[in-house]
């Protein structure tokens, strides 16, 4: 329970406090955007399949339909299609996952939609997207950064390239892109009373993401090969050490003022190759490295603390919220008995917070149907097919 409700006050809802969303159940990238704008205090309806979700992960520890509420339709039934669409004519919003073409074949498309409710903003999430010669393909977040150049950035140069989770595909280039233009494209249809599709593709997203790094690469700043560049591991002075006890300490030393504390507390000041001499950098690192290993991960990180060497230990998901700093700003809450990422960002005049824990599917359908005045949608709850 949140701080707000022990004391018995109605917790915080956001800055999209009265933003109706329709989410059309999926896995990855299309749930954690919707999450992402019911944790900014949209009201999220996710319409769930009959047959469950789409991962074996139980329901009520799925946080990412947390601030959510949830009713199920069949939109493979007769009146299924016509459930949603009472919805989405009522909706700001309206965000599906499905293979292009799936959704009009279900009767739930653009067209179908903008019909009802010409305001409507279409989220479409996809890793492809909606068109090109690999749009109709099956491919999860691996595939998507492989093709945009991102995943080969990423690892040691004598190893296979390093798998990120599923982070910066399905949720930085998808998920976050999604919100983004959801959000431009809301803003848009309250200037002109106009919705417009908004078609988010992984491949697009996670390719924006690296830019910068295509602007380096036309500079002749960044070799087109992992493990060799400033960001990627190659730097001795950005980059990861074992130590004693086997866990890890993070460097991120770039500036010289950063770098020169960074060797004062580490020890060798007097023994390194100069830091700017790239044909010694491996003499550098294999410095670094033996030294990091004469300690413990706590040791380097007493030793490191208070100060601007910019060294933190490598965390595991169990110990983050433990960390002195997430724990004095909240970085992490417990709602339900799970500990969790609070809502980011921080708003000054309008606070979120983890409101509900994960919508279970169907079992908000009575109270969607009274909020949102789509009686057809409780009567189907009474009388299934």
């Amino acid at each position: 329970m949140s701080e707000a409700e022990t004391a018995g006050r109605k917790p915080p809802e956001g800055p999209l406090t009265g933003v109706r969303v329709v989410e059309l159940a999926g896995i990855g990238p299309g749930p954690f955007a919707a999450m992402l704008l019911a944790d900014l205090g949209a009201d999220v309806v996710r319409v769930d399949r009959p047959a469950g979700p789409g991962l074996a992960i139980d329901p009520a520890h799925d946080v990412t339909n947390r601030n959510k509420r949830s009713v199920i339709v069949d939109l493979k039934s007769p009146d299924g299609p016509a459930r949603v669409l009472d919805l989405a004519e009522r909706a700001d919003a309206l965000i599906e996952g499905y293979r292009p073409g799936v959704a009009e074949r279900l009767g739930v498309g653009p067209e179908h939609c903008h019909a009802r409710n010409p305001r409507l903003v279409y989220g479409r999430m996809t890793g492809w997207g909606q068109d090109g010669p690999l749009a109709q393909r099956a491919g999860h977040d691996i595939g998507y950064i492989a093709l945009t150049g991102t995943l080969g950035m990423i690892g040691d140069p004598d190893a296979p390239p390093a798998v990120p989770a599923n982070l910066l595909g399905d949720y930085a280039g998808g998920s976050l892109y999604l919100v983004v233009g959801i959000l431009a494209a809301l803003h848009h249809a309250r200037a002109t009373g106009t919705g417009q599709v908004v078609d988010a593709a992984i491949v697009d997203g996670t390719a924006h993401l690296s830019s910068m790094i295509h602007g380096m690469l036309a500079a002749g700043g960044w070799q087109d090969r992992r493990g060799t560049n400033l960001l990627d591991g190659g730097c001795p002075f950005y980059g990861t050490y074992e130590t004693a006890d086997g866990r890890y300490m993070a460097v991120g030393a770039l500036e010289q003022r950063f770098y020169a504390a960074f060797m004062e507390l580490l020890g060798i000041p007097d023994q390194a190759p100069a830091r700017d001499d790239t044909a010694r950098w491996a003499e550098l690192r294999a410095a670094i490295a033996a030294r990091f290993r004469s300690r413990t991960r706590d040791e380097w990180t007493a030793v490191f603390a208070d100060s601007d060497a910019c060294v933190a230990p490598v965390l595991s998901l169990r110990e983050a919220p433990h960390h002195p700093h997430l724990a004095a700003r909240s970085t992490f809450t417990g709602h339900g008995g799970i500990t969790q990422p609070a809502p980011a960002p921080r708003f000054s005049a309008t606070p979120t917070a983890v409101r509900t824990g994960p919508a279970l599917p169907g079992a908000d359908t009575e109270t969607v149907a009274r909020d949102w005045d789509v009686p057809r949608l409780a009567a189907s709850s009474r009388n299934p097919q």
